[in-house]
């Protein structure tokens, strides 16, 4: 019976732990745009600027902007970002945080 009660608690301590993990990525991913990526695009609340690159906010929103898109994104080079070089964990929070602009 203990063993069980056990195994209960540490299931529901995990379920509980899923959606604090993701916002643990998502925050960290947050960190690595604002150190890396701000400066070339808009922040949530700018005025358009053709110079500068579109909101996260906007491209999470565009058709087929899915979690696949992102992740083959992450993974290619692309003129001039190419010079930012994002280790696997970066690319995963980055990625958690694009998902998390999604939701709202």
């Amino acid at each position: 019976m203990r063993l069980a009660s056990l195994a209960f608690i540490t299931l529901g301590s995990l379920c509980l732990a899923g959606p604090v993990l993701a916002e643990s990525a998502a925050a960290r991913g947050k960190q690595v745009v604002d150190q890396w990526c701000r400066e070339c695009h808009l922040r949530a609340n700018d005025k358009p600027n053709p110079v500068m690159a579109p909101r996260y906010e906007d491209i999470v929103r565009r058709a087929g902007r899915n979690e696949a898109y992102f992740r083959k994104f992450l993974h290619e080079d692309h003129f001039p970002m190419t010079i930012f070089r994002l280790r696997e964990h970066e690319k995963r929070d980055v990625l958690a945080y694009l998902m998390s602009l999604k939701k709202r």
